[in-house]
């Protein structure tokens, strides 16, 4: 069965929210390493309706030649919870309406490698709430951004999780993997 995973950058005060305004000066080789695995063990991607409509006014317009993830991120089939969106223009994008808990367990079902997340802070929530999501990756940033959307709101609830693995990057950030516990 196919693990859905959900990976992260986050700041120490769990502001997930624009990351490209506090992430880059921690990007390095060794993170680069981190999320290029990640990358490679899934084939599809989970996005929340907010994230995939960023997404897909940006990578179609990137040049391969200059962005050496624009092929993947175009590629790679996508699946978009959403209850707003009727229809998708990003290329390799399937909807997923209604009983979202039965369409991704479906997913799950199928062959292939991880169904990874990137962003869509709501949509891990939720899966973390209703027991789909499989692993959790953050890469914890030593930084406290003061302001933005973080990955647990207050009245969250209790969500037990276990570590399972993590690594403490020569920039000071924390790579922690979580699974269910």
């Amino acid at each position: 069965m196919r693990k859905i995973v959900a990976g992260l950058f986050i700041s120490l005060d769990g502001v997930v929210e624009s990351p490209e305004k506090w992430h880059f000066p921690y990007f390095n080789d060794e993170m680069g390493e981190i999320v290029g695995s990640q990358m490679e063990q899934s084939d599809a991607m989970l996005l929340g309706r907010q994230t995939y409509q960023e997404f897909a006014a940006h990578w179609p317009h990137q040049d391969p030649a200059d962005n050496p993830f624009a092929d993947r991120m175009n590629n790679t089939p996508k699946y978009v919870v959403t209850n707003t969106l009727d229809t998708a223009e990003w290329q390799n994008t399937t909807i997923i309406k209604g009983d979202v808990v039965a369409g991704l367990t479906e997913l799950k079902e199928r062959p292939g490698k991880d169904i990874g997340i990137t962003g869509s802070a709501a949509l891990v929530r939720s899966l973390l709430a209703d027991g789909l999501l499989d692993e959790l990756r953050l890469l914890v940033h030593p930084i406290v951004v003061g302001s933005g959307k973080r990955l647990f709101e207050e009245g969250t609830g209790q969500l037990p999780l276990q570590l399972a693995d993590s690594r403490t990057l020569s920039t000071g950030v924390l790579s922690l993997t979580y699974g269910r516990a």
